[in-house]
């Protein structure tokens, strides 16, 4: 019985052995400690962004004040004498302004500037200035330019829907928001499982 037990002694042995050598092994590497440089950079970062929202947030709250002094001064605009340039010119005004919103709304969810949104304010832009110059009084060189500009504008905005996600460093918007949604949902299980 003796004889029968001793080869399994040194086989139970050296499992165990090399068990822990693997266990110390991975703690080794489990266990290196962080740097200060790393801790202080993600304070860091963290920290930027954070004064990044907050400058955001207020450029929000300027802006929806300014929309709402500027919606007064459409409806007063609406009083008779009606100037029909002016009501036009403080609608798309204000629709600049809720698309300069909506563009502030989505870097704060997102931290990304839409390409899309701030192509639609550049078009609203420049129509608005050609319909407040008006188009018979603005030369034929401004206006030529003008259809340039909402020419390109406007093949930037097809191409940005459009483009196909296999080029690299090139997604439609939809998929680069849904990637950026699934990044922050998995650090926020990390974050709560730990």
């Amino acid at each position: 019985m003796g004889i029968g037990h001793s080869p399994c002694l040194p086989i139970d042995a050296m499992n165990r052995v090399s068990t822990n050598s693997h266990k110390i092994m991975y703690k080794s590497v489990e266990n290196t400690p962080i740097t200060m440089y790393e801790i202080n950079r993600g304070r860091v970062v963290r920290t930027l962004e954070f004064i990044q929202d907050v400058i955001v947030i207020c450029l929000c709250i300027g802006l929806f004040s300014f929309m709402v002094l500027q919606v007064r001064d459409m409806f007063l605009s609406l009083l008779p004498p009606l100037d029909f340039h002016a009501v036009t010119a403080d609608i798309l005004f204000l629709l600049i302004l809720v698309e300069l919103f909506r563009l502030l709304i989505i870097y704060l969810q997102e931290h990304r500037v839409s390409i899309g949104v701030a192509v639609e304010v550049s078009i609203v832009s420049a129509l608005r200035e050609v319909i407040v110059k008006g188009v018979l009084e603005t030369s034929w060189s401004q206006v030529l330019a003008t259809c340039a500009f909402l020419l390109v504008l406007g093949i930037l905005l097809f191409l940005r829907v459009w483009l196909p996600p296999t080029f690299e460093g090139i997604d439609p918007e939809q998929e680069v928001s849904k990637r950026y949604r699934s990044r922050a949902k998995s650090e926020l299980t990390q974050t709560n499982g730990h």
